[in-house]
């Protein structure tokens, strides 16, 4: 029988089929933040009298033992059960009769599984913030390596200026703290507790919500009943747009990599085993995990759109719409991970070209630097643009090669440590330490 099912009630099969989609799949994903997450409010419901102590220690026993067998993946949704919190109840009560049956007490499965979104949200999003510091400590590594190595800068895909590897590695680093920024904005969404506010409207039994929230390891509650479910849809579209905001970093990388891999550049050189060849040109080495990486983190681009959608015109309260939430927030996870993987396994073994700009082709990158070199010695600058325009116009220009970049974050001053002391500000805001010290009481 299903938590809402009363009795000789009968749904139809291809109803039963069509509402409960893939849910039974993607509640495997929650089943540990399920149990978390009954752990604390029994724990709460015996502070209320609502359970005795006897009951209490019966399902917290019985609750870790469930845990267990998640860890262990050896839990399971069995077949005609609806969903990860019928199976938990379904075990509690097969092993414990009405004891079991007790633990629904204060509680509607819109809140229970509100709150398993927002324990799994904000897990998964510290795992991605923690992939994002790996590819962040190898970007600061070789913008340090290539510090001197220096390369051609572009804009309008037309040569600009001199540039190095340094400064295109640290571009693309100090970009990271930026997507940082907002997964933890995402986080703190995830990190407030909505257990207790039932189907939407509370309950009339006197609830200790802080407990719960404390128990949890939550920064706070959502203080009012609505506006709790109303959170449901905005936690996971603030989620969808920090990794979206991360998979438009990560494709502007792969972007530059495919350019620069190209032999009309040959600035970098991806070794045999990161390439691909063709079916019919034997010289071809294709830079294909670059282009993947392009197209998979161009198509997370548009997940906070399809959340949107589905959350378009939708009234307060709750609404099955959003059961279809969870099909294009989890597996967004798992995809974005394994991009970050994949894109600082590629760049640990890119190696660099060296002293591209003493081609003579790239004579024109230092116009600025000769432009420079008069103002410092009295002309005034639209004078002196005007005057190398006229080198370049009469074959006279001859090229500066000496540079002299100092200011912060230039060519000769990177600002990597800076740079990465603000990544590790960042990165101890999300303060998950305490969330973890709390759900390891609560289990242990």
């Amino acid at each position: 029988m299903k938590l809402w099912q009363k009795e000789n009630t009968v749904t139809s099969e291809k109803i039963e089929r069509f509402t409960v989609g893939k849910d039974r799949e993607m509640d495997l994903h929650l089943a540990e933040f399920d149990v978390l997450g009954n752990i604390a409010h029994a724990t709460m419901l015996a502070t209320i009298g609502l359970l005795t102590s006897h009951d209490l220690k019966a399902l917290t026993e019985e609750l870790k033992r469930i845990y267990a067998q998640v860890q262990k993946a050896e839990f399971v949704i069995e077949d005609g059960v609806e969903d990860v919190h019928s199976q938990v109840e379904l075990l509690l009560t097969r092993k414990l009769g009405d004891t079991g049956k007790k633990i629904h007490s204060g509680r509607s499965r819109n809140d229970q599984v509100l709150v398993d979104m927002k324990l799994y949200t904000r897990a998964r999003l510290f795992d991605v913030a923690t992939a994002t510091e790996k590819l962040f400590n190898v970007l600061a590594s070789k913008s340090e390596e290539h510090k001197n190595d220096l390369l051609p800068g572009y804009t309008h895909l037309q040569i600009a200026m001199p540039s190095s590897f340094g400064l295109w590695f640290g571009a693309y680093a100090e970009a990271l703290i930026d997507d940082i920024i907002q997964i933890n904005a995402a986080y703190r969404l995830a990190n407030r507790n909505p257990l207790g506010s039932g189907a939407g409207y509370g309950s009339s039994f006197p609830l200790n919500r802080q407990l719960t929230t404390d128990l949890l390891g939550f920064e706070g509650m959502h203080h009012n009943v609505v506006y709790a479910q109303m959170s449901r849809g905005r936690t996971e579209q603030a989620a969808l747009t920090a990794i979206s905001s991360l998979a438009a970093t990560v494709s502007r990388l792969a972007m530059d990599v495919c350019l620069y891999n190209s032999q009309n550049f040959s600035f970098i050189i991806l070794p045999d085993d990161l390439t691909t060849g063709s079916s019919i040109m034997p010289h071809k080495k294709n830079p294909d995990v670059a282009e993947l990486l392009r197209a998979k983190t161009n198509r997370m681009k548009a997940l906070p759109m399809e959340i949107t959608m589905v959350l378009s015109n939708l009234p307060s309260g709750y609404h099955r719409d959003m059961q279809l939430l969870k099909e294009i927030l989890m597996p967004a996870f798992d995809e974005i991970l394994d991009c970050l993987d994949i894109a600082a396994f590629m760049l640990e073994n890119m190696k660099v070209k060296q002293d591209l700009l003493e081609d003579s082709k790239y004579d024109l990158l230092f116009s600025v630097e000769r432009v420079n070199e008069l103002v410092i010695n009295g002309v005034p600058f639209r004078d002196a643009y005007r005057q190398v325009g006229a080198e370049i116009a009469d074959g006279t220009y001859v090229a500066p090669r000496d540079l002299k970049h100092t200011h912060e974050g230039s060519i000769g001053n990177l600002q990597t440590a800076e740079i990465s002391a603000r990544m590790q500000k960042e990165l101890a805001a999300f303060g998950y330490e305490k969330v973890q010290h709390a759900l390891d009481k609560l289990i242990s």
